[in-house]
């Protein structure tokens, strides 16, 4: 894997895997009582029950003993329980101290999120979490990244739908595409050409808690916009990025395209891949996500409808009063999701479309079968955590702030394709 050394820790990488050997978990499942963290934990549970790879010691965490205990008593094998609060950063330190990567799923992130990922990076802690807040991530690179690359703790967030099924998705395209045609694609456009799930209460808090922010700080309406939010190096590149954000038509296609409202965080996570990875996409490298909508006049007004449903969302969740009510009376709870069989009768199917620059073109797909924002996103966040305490030593990819693709690649992409649904695959268009 060819990854930046420049974020690779310069501290002893021997001593660092020695502690991480020494401590009590693999991984800490932190939040494991929230609406996913439960989806999660019994996703788990029967994983590492069926393990054929030997033994993997791991806990579930949480502020509620008595759902936590309600917790373990259906899960399909018994594991330890650890009390922390991110009130409470003695606790906090505590379990980080104890594992080898704790699972986040903690949310909204920009509310509750700082105060573990500082005991990770304190602690020489591994993280993944499901984030879809690009500010959060921002906020806590400026913050912990050379204290980060210091320990030795390796944070990777948005391992979830967002934005795995993208950013592996776009990493194996480019590698198809430079096997084939000895070269990276200089473009490439992610369309979801269909998907099948529902939302949660945590997911809504999140979008909430990032329009709040906005609403209240004209410097936040600026880092959204910037498609290179998470490039953090001293000469990001500068080319103007395709952002569909209202009704187009696809003529290559022949479909109408309405804005994908998991873009923001995803199209920022390619990029940073792009810069871990050294710029093996290029310099010049485009991306953009959209949703693909029928041809004809249905398909023109369900790209309409859609853009003006989510300009309506967004103008809504940005002032007090509308966000209020919308969150009181008409947006689900914290703590619902869709039901059991939602999750397993859901569905994603992503189609990426690259270019060379001397015209070679490639058409890949990426395929979950289960639900993506819960029955996916749990399985992804699950075998991401696995990979990095089993398959990723700290003389690979030390401490610092990482995506998937940068910090995993090829081998979470084939634990995504053995063990949580994925696929990717080359097709013809």
């Amino acid at each position: 894997m060819n990854t930046d050394t420049s974020n690779n820790t310069n501290s002893s990488s021997d001593e660092k895997k020695t502690n991480s050997d020494k401590r009590d978990y693999a991984v800490v499942l932190y939040g494991a009582t929230s609406f996913v963290g439960q989806i999660t934990a019994h996703y788990l549970a029967e994983f590492l029950a069926n393990n054929k790879n030997g033994a993997v010691t791991w806990a579930i965490a949480g502020r509620d003993k008595e759902k936590l205990n309600e917790l373990q008593s259906n899960l399909a094998s018994k594991v330890d329980i650890i009390i922390a609060n991110s009130d409470d950063a003695a606790s906090l330190d505590v379990m980080t101290k104890q594992t080898q990567v704790i699972i986040s799923t903690v949310g909204p992130y920009l509310k509750y999120g700082e105060p573990l990922i500082k005991s990770c990076v304190d602690n020489g802690t591994d993280y993944v979490d499901l984030t879809g807040e690009a500010i959060f991530i921002k906020d806590m690179m400026d913050k912990y990244q050379e204290a980060a690359k210091q320990s030795g703790a390796r944070i990777v967030n948005s391992c979830g739908f967002d934005s795995i099924p993208s950013d592996l998705g776009v990493y194996f395209t480019q590698k198809q595409a430079k096997a084939n045609f000895d070269s990276a694609c200089d473009v490439i456009h992610m369309r979801v050409k269909a998907a099948k799930g529902g939302l949660s209460g945590g997911t809504i808090a999140s979008m909430a808690t990032i329009f709040e922010e906005v609403g209240q700080d004209k410097s936040r309406r600026k880092q959204v916009a910037n498609p290179y939010l998470l490039n953090d190096d001293k000469d990001t590149p500068k080319v103007r990025q395709n952002n569909v954000s209202k009704p187009e038509y696809d003529s290559e296609h022949k479909r109408w395209l309405a804005p994908f409202v998991m873009a923001s965080i995803n199209t920022r996570i390619v990029h940073r891949s792009n810069q871990l990875l050294g710029y093996e996409y290029g310099r010049d490298f485009k991306y953009d996500e959209a949703m693909w909508m029928k041809d004809g006049i249905k398909g023109k007004l369900s790209s309409y409808a859609m853009s003006a449903a989510l300009l309506g969302f967004a103008t809504a969740m940005i002032i007090k009063p509308s966000r209020e009510l919308l969150s009181k009376h008409v947006l689900p709870k914290s703590g619902s999701g869709p039901s059991k069989e939602d999750q397993e009768n859901g569905y994603f199917d992503i189609r990426l479309f690259g270019q060379t620059a001397k015209k070679d073109s490639i058409a890949t797909k990426v395929t979950g079968d289960k639900d993506p924002g819960y029955g996916s996103t749990s399985r992804m966040l699950s075998q991401a955590a696995l990979c990095l305490s089993q398959d990723i030593s700290k003389e690979e990819v030390g401490g610092g702030f990482w995506t998937p693709a940068s910090a995993m690649g090829d081998k979470l992409l084939t634990r995504l394709e053995e063990h949580a649904g994925l696929s990717f695959e080359v097709v013809n268009s």
